[in-house]
């Protein structure tokens, strides 16, 4: 992990911003903004480090889209969360994407954990998480035959996970400036 540069933290903060706003208010991540991201994360990388830059930044996109594309592949996220996060990678590169994706899973347990509270659905969600575990173990993906493990299905309890991803990156950003003062 290196420290970013601020014009690197301002474009991260600004995409996961515009990204999780779109996302609160619309469900959707526009492509717009998810390509533009991965382009300007490139092009800032090449600019600020030339061709480590551009390396680094190439990294951090198929890092995110290794660990990403799996997931939409099993209908558990949407397109666009994998697009968000292979931008942020774009920009952060590898080693920061990864301290994003932490911080991003640790948020997004504890908005999944309050949703289901809320919804009052705890024990359906055990059982689900029993159906996903069984089904990964005989090689099925775990939404065929359960619409509620479908993303794309109405009755899935989904969150907006673009708003989680910028909660992961902020977080991050801020401990980045906490750390690097010292």
């Amino acid at each position: 992990m290196f420290i970013l540069p601020p014009t690197v933290q301002a474009l991260l903060a600004l995409l996961v911003i515009v990204a999780g706003v779109s996302d609160y208010r619309t469900r959707r991540v526009p492509n717009w903004l998810t390509f533009s991201g991965v382009a300007a994360g490139i092009a800032v990388n090449a600019f600020l480090y030339a061709l480590p830059g551009l390396w680094i930044s190439l990294k951090g996109l198929g890092l995110a889209l290794l660990i990403y594309f799996p997931l939409f592949a099993l209908r558990g996220m949407g397109a666009g969360d994998v697009k968000l996060m292979a931008a942020v990678g774009a920009i952060a590169g590898p080693a920061n994407w990864l301290g994003i994706l932490i911080l991003t899973a640790v948020f997004g347990g504890i908005a999944a954990i309050a949703l289901v509270a809320y919804r009052h659905r705890l024990r359906e969600t055990f059982d689900n998480v029993w159906v996903i575990f069984t089904r990964l173990g005989r090689g099925q993906a775990p939404s065929e035959g359960n619409p509620q493990l479908d993303v794309r299905s109405n009755r899935a309890a989904r969150l907006p996970h673009a708003v989680v991803i910028a909660c992961g990156t902020l977080a991050f950003l801020g401990a980045e400036a906490i750390l690097g003062s010292r």
